[in-house]
């Protein structure tokens, strides 16, 4: 037999079984992907615990969400621009230069002296996880052109996610009691190592065969984007204290003009950042808005639960770890049931439907916590959570691959977590605001009613309430000046519950929305396609 008919079979026999490369090395490659999927996982998770105590020790609570939607904002750009360039150039270049960017970024944020060289370094450590996600998550239907055969080899990656996932709170909590807080950004580098390893080592060179000639990149399509979402995030951070002066709306004007400009501009280029034939599909139209929908509720969860159970509830950060873990645990627990059922069932949509209802259950859930509450409820809170997202979180990756094909995989996949991490990004900034909103009124008409105005200054900053050496000294301080140091306290805790709680609301609104708006996705069959063989160095 020639050596041209054993390849031929052997492409045959892969395409039979859904994947381009045989069994073992089919692992080996998702093993490398995994660790990837990990090492983002983990700094989401480990940050998100940690936060409460960063900002108290480096003062700027002004800084809190930013430290979320700067890593956001810059992912947003870059995840649409590299799933580009990996549908043409093949995307194992980008998942290697992705993970020494993000180590770079992680230990400069360990290092970070002030809260806006965080900010600053997490808008670096974003480029990077932008470039992962827009990368590494295609990787995996370029392996498995099947989405029956990609669906149970997903497993490894809600199972990479899921472990991340669940020792990320418990390990932020306790690397920040331990060792301090910047101990959770050094903890990416042992993970990053590992990665770029077994992904230099093992993963593919996978690249379209019909490709040929130089790729232009949107870069000014970029930018628009990078203008427009900046001005909006600025616009909604400073709202609340400036109202409608010539700043914000300057910033709100700037805003709708660089996205008129983005939609003209994209009619007009050849290679569009943002493919606006792929908005005219209702199917993907409909996908991407459920993805902003379930990234503002899930992003809403991660940043303020934390700050719920360690500044409103007074838990210790390893406590408050142990109670987002049923939650980032179950994501991984509800892909792998979603897996099982989802392909069995004749209508894959009801996930969707049933994802996001839990999702709204678990956020008006936690919209109603009190310190009082048992541990048991608010983990069976969290569980909930979970279990939603990973109903939901899987089934729009496959329904959108599915839906676009081929010739806009890579895109398709970047656009959706880009416009999931948009959700994220607005809907951090808009509880962001009503949580620093509501709080500081709270405070101010609680010291007003004391005849303590005069400690606003100290009171209004949440950090107070995670700092434990500066709550004893401003104590003493209001005891000495004849207030009742502890009353205060505690009702500044109380005012931090209610804002956390409108927040919550918030994001319990965003599902139900999501709820409804399932409606709009046309029934997704997952069915088996006869795709052509992608080449391979």
């Amino acid at each position: 037999m020639t050596s041209e008919s054993q390849e031929g079979q052997s492409e045959a026999h892969r395409a039979r079984s859904g994947q381009v490369l045989p069994f073992r090395e089919s692992l080996l490659a998702m093993l490398g992907i995994a660790f990837v999927v990990m090492l983002v996982a983990l700094d989401q998770t480990v940050v998100g615990t940690a936060l409460p105590t960063v900002v108290a020790e480096l003062q700027g609570f002004e800084y809190y969400a930013w430290v979320a939607t700067a890593y956001l904002l810059t992912s947003v750009i870059t995840v649409p621009i590299f799933g580009r360039l990996g549908d043409h150039y093949g995307r194992k270049p980008f998942v290697l230069a992705s993970i020494v960017v993000f180590l770079v970024a992680s230990v400069l944020c360990g290092m970070a002296p002030s809260m806006p060289f965080l900010v600053a370094a997490r808008a670096l450590q974003g480029i990077g996880g932008g470039m992962l996600v827009g990368t590494a998550f295609a990787c995996i239907p370029d392996l498995f052109p099947d989405p029956h055969v990609r669906l149970r080899w997903q497993i490894m990656m809600s199972t990479a996610f899921g472990l991340a996932n669940a020792v990320g709170p418990s390990m932020g909590g306790v690397l920040t009691e331990w060792y301090g807080w910047r101990a959770v950004f050094y903890v990416n580098v042992p993970v990053g190592l590992l990665g770029l390893w077994f992904a230099w080592r093992y993963l593919p060179h996978l690249r379209q065969q019909a490709h040929s000639g130089p790729i232009r990149v949107d870069w000014f399509g970029a930018l628009l984007i990078a203008v427009g979402l900046g001005s909006l995030q600025l616009a909604v951070e400073w709202l609340p204290d400036r109202g409608l002066d010539a700043v914000t709306i300057g910033l709100l004007v700037l805003s709708v003009a660089a996205f008129i400009g983005l939609w003209k501009w994209s009619h007009h280029t050849a290679a569009p950042l943002l493919p606006l034939d792929m908005f005219r599909n209702p199917a993907l139209a409909s996908l991407f808005v459920l993805g902003v929908l379930g990234g503002f509720a899930m992003f809403a969860l991660l940043l303020y639960a934390p700050l719920l159970f360690q500044g409103g509830f007074g838990y210790s950060p390893k406590e408050a770890g142990l109670l987002v873990t049923p939650m980032v645990v179950c994501v991984t627990i509800g892909s792998i049931v979603n897996g099982r059922i989802i392909t069995r069932i004749p209508a894959p949509n009801s996930m969707l439907y049933a994802g996001f209802a839990m999702l709204a259950l678990a956020c008006l859930g936690l919209s109603q916590a009190t310190r009082g509450m048992h541990h048991t409820v608010l983990l069976g809170t969290m569980l909930l959570a979970g279990l939603g997202l990973g109903f939901v979180l899987p089934n729009l990756t496959v329904f959108a691959q599915q839906t676009a094909g081929r010739a806009h995989l890579g895109i398709a996949t970047a656009m959706l977590q880009s416009l999931r991490m948009v959700g994220g990004m607005v809907g951090t900034a808009l509880v962001g605001t009503l949580v620093t909103r509501s709080y500081t009124a709270g405070v101010e008409r609680a010291l007003q009613a004391a005849g303590a105005s005069d400690w606003a200054g100290r009171m209004t900053d949440p950090q107070i309430l995670i700092d434990k050496t500066a709550q004893g000294e401003l104590l003493t301080n209001l005891q000495q000046a004849g207030h009742n140091g502890a009353l205060l306290l505690e009702q500044a805790r109380m005012s931090l519950v209610g804002a956390i709680h409108l927040g919550l609301l918030l994001a319990a609104i965003a599902a139900l929305v999501g709820v409804w708006r399932v409606r709009q996705v046309p029934p997704v069959k997952l069915s088996r396609p006869h795709e052509p063989a992608m080449a391979a160095d």
